[in-house]
């Protein structure tokens, strides 16, 4: 396999941060991405590549890992370890008499070992077959808007070039991460696919504020409703209903609608509460009239 720089396909340097390093991806993903650019059979490769770099490069551990290793970054420590364990072997079989019981390797098999980890293709003869290695973990945004995760619904994302089929359970949180599992790169020899990991990116362009599954919003009444009573219609997420304001409200009065808040995450039918601030709006522009009613009122009160 021809050896990739990911540096060279995100368009950074090797001193680039992690900060440059995601807004690189991140412009590159929104110029190839297939949704953009439908049965473009290069940008979707590009795309591939893209993906492929920034879940390295992106990692601390990872890109350290690559830094070290290269192309074999995957399977560097396991390199090193085998041959620490081939140096044991030797110190021990100098030190000792007589064969040792178990599955040893004699220098010849660890030579097959590295053979099979880094391209040669030889299996080991101590074991009689080549070492399986979990393929590699990829790493997704997913954009959605608060409307969009109100209720439970299916979404298809595409991954290196792949249709992931997605159900989206009702009150994920923005920032929030999914494991699929099975779903990320190949394993090698035999070894177990990697997983996709599924971070979700929430905007809210409602009027609610959202606090895990509480919602809060602000309704502004006239002094009049708020000295006298009355009765408004407040918006929920789900819809309107009607709320009795009761005389002499102040500003800034809370109350709380139970059960019109958020869904509870992977709970169906519970929700949260929706909290609502009251603002009250002070009169402006007085008729004279107005202004002498107010003057009269004053009076009554001192």
């Amino acid at each position: 396999m021809a050896f990739i720089d990911y540096y060279k396909v995100l368009g950074v340097s090797k001193s680039a941060t992690t900060a440059e390093i995601k807004k690189a991806y991140r412009k590159l993903a929104r110029k190839y991405h297939p949704d953009v650019n439908p049965n473009d059979k290069t940008a979707e490769q590009k795309f591939k590549e893209i993906n492929e770099a920034n879940e390295v490069l992106g990692d601390p551990e990872k890109r350290k890992k690559y830094d070290k290793y290269g192309k074999d970054w995957q399977h560097g420590e396991a390199y090193e370890q085998a041959q620490r364990q081939q140096q044991s072997q030797r110190q021990y079989q100098h030190h000792a008499s007589g064969g040792f019981e178990g599955a040893s390797f004699s220098e010849g098999d660890f030579s097959d070992f590295f053979e099979s980890m880094f391209g040669g293709g030889g299996a080991t003869r101590g074991r009689g077959r080549s070492a399986g290695f979990r393929g590699q973990d990829f790493n997704a945004e997913l954009q959605l808007d608060l409307r969009d995760v109100y209720e439970t619904h299916k979404r298809i994302l595409n991954v290196n070039g792949k249709n992931i089929r997605l159900t989206i359970p009702a009150g994920v949180e923005n920032g929030q991460v999914i494991k699929i599992a099975g779903k990320g790169g190949p394993g090698v020899n035999g070894g177990p696919n990697g997983d996709l990991l599924i971070q979700f990116n929430i905007g809210n362009n409602t009027k609610f504020k959202r606090d895990g599954s509480d919602l809060y919003s602000t309704e502004t009444i006239d002094l009049y409703t708020a000295i006298l009573g009355g009765e408004i219609t407040v918006d929920t997420f789900d819809g309107k209903v009607k709320l009795k304001i009761k005389p002499e409200t102040q500003n800034g009065t809370k109350v709380k609608l139970k059960g019109k808040g958020f869904p509870v995450y992977k709970k169906e039918g519970h929700f949260g509460d929706l909290y609502i601030t009251y603002n009250i709006e002070m009169p402006t522009k007085l008729s004279a009239k107005e202004k002498a009613l107010f003057n009269e009122l004053k009076n009554l009160k001192s």
